[in-house]
């Protein structure tokens, strides 16, 4: 018998409950989450003003286009804002959103802050006054939520004081979350940029979810109540070598079994990225489809 339990029995039934619900039937999630800055160039591309009614309009077309928007999506990461706006009908997009049996979820950090001592490496802000805000977004309709720490690969990166730093943060947030009712999706995200061939982002990739599991357990986390977002294990971006996608598979399960527990099921972890059409169906162009850690 544990001391001290973080969480009762009825707690963790709702966590694992919830985190089941968002991947029923292989169902996916939706991250229109983009902060108003981003949306701000997103929208400058197609010559409209970033006003909070243009950034409404748009989110409201994303949720109410598609009747069978639910037979692909299991659950919705929102921006703060977002959370807060309506449809064009007058109803709130939590509600929109609930009403296709559809998981409302929040993006809950600051974004990242200069870590010092490092070689411009980051850590992510927010933690404080996050379980307030946690236990707000959950009484509005919220039961999921997002935190992204940012690691990149170089030279000298990422440190064991990046490793670590970043880690440790997950940890706490996914504890607070919990706590709150809210189930987190940890997102250690291992960027692209670089010239790194395919196993020195698997080695880093290995490294970095070993130190995230291990903080979580430190922290107490209830494992079966959380999801997993990373990126997939490729080659930078400026890597002269090409890799195949079965080579890019492999690298990336071989990572995962070797550092996820069996806690977390295979069918919750998810990947960066999205899928881009393409002219051919060709096998050469076909391999290309899926953009992992992909920038718009």
């Amino acid at each position: 018998m544990s001391q001290f339990p973080a969480l009762t029995n009825e707690q963790k039934k709702e966590l694992a409950e919830n985190a089941q619900r968002i991947v029923k039937d292989g169902r996916g999630i939706l991250a229109p989450d983009e902060s108003v800055g981003t949306m701000g160039s997103r929208l400058k591309c197609i010559n409209v003003e970033n006003t909070e009614e243009n950034r409404r309009f748009f989110r409201n077309l994303l949720f109410t286009a598609d009747p069978n928007l639910n037979k692909s999506i299991g659950g919705v990461i929102l921006f703060h804002e977002t959370l807060y706006q309506k449809s064009s009908d007058g109803v709130p997009f939590s509600k929109v959103l609930k009403d296709q049996g559809i998981i409302v979820e929040i993006k809950v950090d600051k974004g990242t802050a200069p870590l010092a001592g490092t070689d411009g490496e980051t850590t992510t802000q927010g933690l404080d006054g996050l379980s307030d805000r946690c236990a707000q977004y959950k009484k509005d309709g919220a039961d999921f939520a997002k935190w992204c720490c940012v690691l990149k690969i170089s030279d000298p990166a990422p440190s064991s004081l990046a490793i670590y730093e970043n880690a440790n943060v997950l940890a706490r947030y996914t504890s607070i979350c919990q706590q709150n009712g809210l189930v987190p999706i940890v997102e250690p995200e291992i960027l692209s940029d670089g010239s790194h061939d395919l196993q020195r982002c698997q080695y880093e990739t290995e490294k970095v979810l070993s130190a995230v599991y291990h903080a979580l357990v430190q922290h107490h986390v209830y494992l079966e109540g959380t999801l997993l977002k990373l990126n997939m294990v490729t080659g930078g971006q400026s890597c002269s070598q090409k890799f195949t996608p079965e080579q890019v598979a492999m690298a990336t399960v071989t990572a995962l079994r070797r550092t996820v527990p069996s806690a977390v099921p295979e069918q919750r972890s998810y990947f960066l990225g999205k899928y881009k059409p393409s002219g051919s169906s060709d096998s050469a162009s076909s391999e290309s489809l899926f953009q992992p850690s992909y920038t718009y």
